[in-house]
């Protein structure tokens, strides 16, 4: 494939997982009524459980493709996320709902491992950051138009619909990868399934200080991200009380994480990774810290809460990208294991961070500015942990 075509797919791919996240969310009190969820904070579920099946799974993910290859895995992931999207689209109940989206999260962890495989098999090292910031761009359009996808369907048709399209969304991915993706593989990298093997691949991601480090630091990060998820729909509803802002305001939120993308692709290469990632995580704390100082002095607005939110993931769109690449810098001949720990130790972690961050939502906005704050000072730590007290600058001997 041609470098823009891959990354086409490779935005495509990663855009399966936003969208069965981000287009629930104006339909989230129309689900609860239909599936009898009495309790405000419990729709949360709708989001987590999906969260914790893709994250739980992407542990599977990398062996296997070290093994039988990253586009057959692929694939199968794909069509379990299909099928899944139909099983969500017919649930009668709150049960069936969750075993859906488990299952359809699963089906999806593929498309986060094998994305970051895939990309690794070809690409390393700033090169490799940028090629996943040009993704992110495309990626990033599906939480500003997820939201408002759902609610559009939501005017024409009940919310069954929306897990409609994540079926057409779905099986449309399935198809391109199938005709246009050839396995990226390298043989000689190709690893049979054997408990020495597989605990040797282990052992090398997780003692990797960097590896480890940037993968634990990327899980804070994320656990503010997955809480302002779980509880943006309530913010709009039950805080400023302006539900018809709800996914305006949201898009424009994610639109600075789009721009944030298209300028760290622009500038990494020059500045390289440690410190574009480094500096944006100091502002990262320093607008969560003064939104929650906002918050709790009684003196937010929605204005204030809108500019102060997407300065932090403007922040957030500079750190992910780098965080990730550099995660996965010494670990390109385990590539997929790698991913798939990663993957699974940053999305559990987040989401079970964001899941109690959006559990004490309690109609102000204190639970989640300071759980951001508090998330950002973690990453913070984390990193200056891993390199030795310094910032924006590798020690000696490393890229």
């Amino acid at each position: 494939m041609g470098f823009y075509p891959f990354v086409g797919l490779t935005a495509a791919l990663m855009a399966t997982n936003a969208l069965a996240i981000d287009s629930m969310l104006p339909a989230l009190p129309q689900m609860a009524e239909a599936l009898g969820i009495a309790e405000a904070n419990q729709r949360q579920w709708i989001i987590t459980a999906y969260l914790l099946g893709f994250g739980v799974s992407q542990i599977f993910y990398g062996t296997i493709s070290d093994r039988y290859g990253r586009r057959p895995v692929l694939l199968v992931g794909l069509a379990i996320y299909v099928f899944a999207s139909v099983v969500a689209a017919f649930a009668g109940s709150f049960q069936a709902m969750m075993a859906a989206r488990v299952l359809q999260g699963i089906g999806a962890a593929a498309t986060r491992v094998l994305v970051v495989s895939i990309v690794r098999d070809c690409y390393s090292g700033r090169e490799m950051a940028r090629v996943m910031s040009l993704a992110m761009i495309v990626f990033l359009a599906v939480p500003i138009l997820a939201p408002s996808i759902g609610q559009a369907i939501l005017w024409v048709a009940p919310w069954r619909w929306i897990f409609g399209v994540l079926t057409a969304f779905g099986a449309a991915v399935m198809i391109w990868a199938m005709l246009k993706l050839p396995e990226t593989q390298h043989p000689e990298d190709r690893k049979p399934i054997e408990p020495k093997s597989v605990a040797a691949a282990f052992r090398t991601t997780l003692t990797s200080r960097i590896g480890v480090g940037y993968m634990l630091a990327m899980a804070f990060v994320l656990g503010g991200l997955f809480g302002f998820i779980n509880s943006a729909q309530q913010v709009f509803v039950d805080v400023f009380r302006t539900p018809e802002l709800f996914t305006t305001i949201f898009a424009l939120i994610a639109l600075f994480m789009a721009a944030a993308s298209l300028l760290n692709s622009r500038i990494v290469g020059r500045l390289g990774m440690r410190r574009v990632s480094h500096g944006a995580l100091i502002g990262y704390i320093a607008l969560t810290g003064l939104h929650a100082a906002i918050a709790l002095a009684g003196h937010e607005s929605l204005w204030s809460f809108a500019i102060l939110q997407g300065g932090a993931m403007f922040c957030f769109g500079l750190i992910g990208p780098n965080f990730g690449a550099m995660a996965m810098e010494p670990l390109g001949h385990v590539a997929g294991t790698a991913s798939s720990v990663q993957g699974f130790v940053t999305t559990v972690i987040g989401a079970l961070l964001g899941f109690y961050i959006g559990q004490h939502f309690d109609g102000t906005i204190i639970p989640l500015t300071l759980g951001f704050a508090l998330c950002g000072l973690a990453a913070l730590v984390t990193v200056l942990v891993v390199e030795g007290g310094r910032l924006f600058h590798p020690a000696p001997g490393r890229a």
